[in-house]
């Protein structure tokens, strides 16, 4: 497992370790039961606070990702791809809520913002 930790992003690190194990999972690139490094060894390896892993390795677990065994560590839950998916789908109504919004201010009609959309659409899938 890699971890990337950037310093110079508004992000805190506990989520920049959060949103990247969790991409890792959704990715398939963590297995199901595949063990995690102790919260110790990852903070050791990141250089950061045992409580700032500690509190994304308990934000994994409260979403489900991964499941804590007393005295054995953390480890990669059974993967529930409804879970993932009502997750995602939830991220991506608060970007969409937040981009109209947006286009309120911007004085941006709903047809305006819908070809916005489409386009932006067109050229992802090109």
């Amino acid at each position: 497992m890699e971890l990337i930790i950037r310093n110079i992003t508004n992000q805190p690190i506990y989520d920049q370790i959060y949103s990247q194990i969790k991409a890792q999972i959704i990715a398939g690139q963590l297995r199901p039961g595949e063990a995690l490094p102790s919260i110790r060894a990852l903070a050791k390896d990141l250089k950061i606070s045992v409580i700032t892993t500690k509190r994304a390795y308990d934000e994994l677990e409260a979403d489900g990702l991964i499941d804590t065994v007393a005295g054995k560590g953390c480890f990669v839950a059974e993967r529930n791809l409804d879970l993932i998916r009502e997750q995602q789908l939830r991220e991506l109504e608060s970007h969409l809520s937040a981009a109209v919004e947006l286009a309120k201010r911007c004085d941006l009609s709903h047809e305006q913002l819908h070809e916005m959309l489409r386009i932006l659409s067109e050229e992802e899938s090109t």
